[in-house]
């Protein structure tokens, strides 16, 4: 996987534009879409360590290329997104 796949550049509401990681990408068959976890790139940890997440839904490019980013409409959606995050933290946990 190349360097440039692990970021995505994201437009926000002032039209200037981001660059993020790419924390994590799943499917849900229940809602038929594909989801993208991510952080601002060099986004400042909190007290905490932790930085802030981003969730969109993604809709992928017929040709491969750029796909486009798309609101969390429902609170189901957050439901399944909030549930995936916390299996991850849980991985992470158990790693440590």
């Amino acid at each position: 996987m190349s360097e440039q796949q692990n970021h995505i550049t994201v437009v926000d509401e002032n039209g200037n534009e981001q660059l993020c990681e790419i924390l994590h990408t799943f499917d849900s068959e229940e809602f038929g879409k594909s989801y993208v976890l991510y952080s601002l790139v060099g986004a400042e940890e909190d007290e905490d360590g932790a930085v802030e997440i981003f969730a969109s839904a993604f809709v992928p490019a017929d040709n491969g290329e750029d796909g486009e980013l798309t609101p969390i409409e429902t609170e189901a959606e957050w439901d399944l997104i909030e549930e995936v995050l916390n299996q991850i933290e849980d991985e992470l946990g158990e790693e440590e």
